[in-house]
């Protein structure tokens, strides 16, 4: 693995044992805490500068205006659970730019790759949340997926990505996808069969690397996905070669509409693409992982179709 990306460049601590983090905790408190130094601004929306001193973690829903059905409880366990980590003296956090490359494009700066080990060489995944390419709602819409998936045994990366339009977003989206081709061997993961997840803008990137693959975004010469998990989006945009593709919307989606998912699912059943479509009802926009909703249990599905495309 390049020196970039060892541990003391990532900005991580030395192992040590934190005070955890509750829902009174304020948001500033955790951004500066030390087990997260150096990436602790990517956890939560503070490109319009860091919240208010008074906000705490149950106030996280005033960062995410496209999102809902936001719990505190998730937002504790994910920021405990990356705590431990570091605890642990895990590198939770990983540079996607080299330092040259970031000092030709200091946009590049706001980039990086939370890593939430699973089991030994499986294979892995990366989970990119959405917020209209003008916020990046990890919190909400990729750590806890991430954490979900590395629970049950993969290895999970939640991206965090450059705003302003889906090209830089889906350049930054290759650009993690050869960073763990690079790695995976330091990382320990497999690379066979790797999934794209992602929620309303996080989807749209998921959705035109299957399509397009790595190289198309400026990354290397790679297999494209063998899965695709897309959440609540708009897209439009397919290949008749497009990976086997799992769809979510709520039923009262006013953003991303059930009618526009279902004809791209559609158009890839007609291609020969497999694909599952569910609309969940009573549920709108940016529901995340949908736990107390109609939607809940659809990481389970979503799973159960990766994991069946992986069979030879």
């Amino acid at each position: 693995m390049t020196s970039s990306v060892a541990p003391e460049d990532a900005g991580q601590p030395s192992a040590g044992v934190y005070e955890r983090v509750n829902a009174d905790t304020t948001m500033v408190g955790v951004i500066s805490h030390p087990a997260f130094e150096g990436f602790g601004r990517f956890l939560f929306p503070t490109g319009g500068g860091p919240p208010a001193a008074d906000l705490t973690l149950r106030d996280v829903g005033y960062l995410l205006p496209y999102h809902s059905d936001i719990r505190v409880d998730t937002t504790v366990d994910v920021i405990n659970s990356l705590m431990g980590s570091v605890e642990r003296g895990e590198t939770v956090f990983y540079d996607i730019y080299t330092d040259e490359q970031k000092a030709a494009d200091p946009s590049k700066e706001d980039t990086g790759l939370f890593f939430l080990a699973g089991e030994e060489d499986a294979p892995f995944a990366i989970v990119s949340a959405g917020g209209g390419f003008s916020y990046v709602g990890s919190i909400h819409e990729s750590l806890p997926h991430a954490l979900e998936l590395s629970r049950r045994g993969y290895n999970a990366f939640a991206l965090q990505y450059r705003t302003g339009g889906a090209q830089v977003a889906s350049e930054d989206l290759a650009a993690a996808i050869s960073f763990v081709f690079r790695n995976a061997d330091e990382l320990g993961v497999s690379t066979d069969h790797y999934s794209l997840w992602g929620g309303s803008a996080g989807a749209r990137m998921a959705a035109y690397l299957g399509s397009y693959g790595p190289s198309a975004y400026g990354g290397d010469d790679l297999p494209r996905p063998g899965t695709v998990v897309m959440q609540y989006t708009g897209h439009t945009d397919y290949t008749e070669q497009d990976p086997p593709t799992y769809a979510v919307v709520g039923e009262d989606d006013g953003i991303a509409s059930p009618r526009t998912m279902r004809a791209r699912i559609d158009a890839l059943d007609a291609a020969g693409v497999d694909t599952q479509f569910h609309v969940y009802p009573d549920l709108g926009h940016g529901f995340g992982l949908g736990l107390g909703t109609s939607a809940e249990g659809w990481v389970d599905d979503a799973v159960a179709f990766w994991e069946q495309h992986q069979e030879p």
